[in-house]
């Protein structure tokens, strides 16, 4: 099984997108039960008391538009002990990464990658938190799966 966690600042937006696209895709695949998906914040601020706040309305929306449901979905923080639980944490951003690499301990075993890394376009994933354009994240996502998939050799 391939175990994946999608990393990104507060978890409402482009981990939680990536996470819930990513289940689609392999589930589309037929490939629901060779991966374990999951996605986590590196700040909490987006997380109060026992639950986090749901995935962030325009992009539970425009997840929606493509027959995505967030429900059930909520805020989560990157734990030291996800280093060992999953085989890739990646991040949309270098922040993330800066984030990532200082609570996982550093990176021993090069399980640390940005999703754009796995493109012939290596960037961040635009943030739609400040840009509120949800439609390009939601391509950047795409194309940064489409490259991971074919990076896992799985398409």
């Amino acid at each position: 099984m391939i175990k994946i966690l999608f990393i990104c600042h507060g978890n409402i937006c482009r981990s939680p997108m990536a996470e819930l696209m990513m289940k689609k895709r392999v589930k589309d695949l037929g490939l629901e039960d060779d991966f374990y998906i999951a996605s986590a914040a590196t700040t909490t601020e987006e997380i109060w008391g026992e639950r986090g706040n749901p995935v962030y309305p325009p992009a539970r929306e425009k997840l929606a538009e493509h027959g995505i449901s967030s429900s059930g979905k909520y805020a989560t923080l990157l734990l030291r002990s996800d280093y060992d639980k999953y085989d890739y944490i990646i991040g949309m951003d270098n922040e993330n990464k800066r984030g990532m690499l200082r609570i996982c301990g550093g990176d021993p075993e090069g399980k640390i990658s940005l999703l754009m890394d796995y493109t012939d376009r290596p960037r961040s994933v635009a943030d739609p938190w400040y840009t509120r354009d949800f439609e390009t994240t939601y391509r950047d996502i795409d194309e940064g799966l489409n490259g991971l998939l074919k990076f896992l050799n799985v398409i």
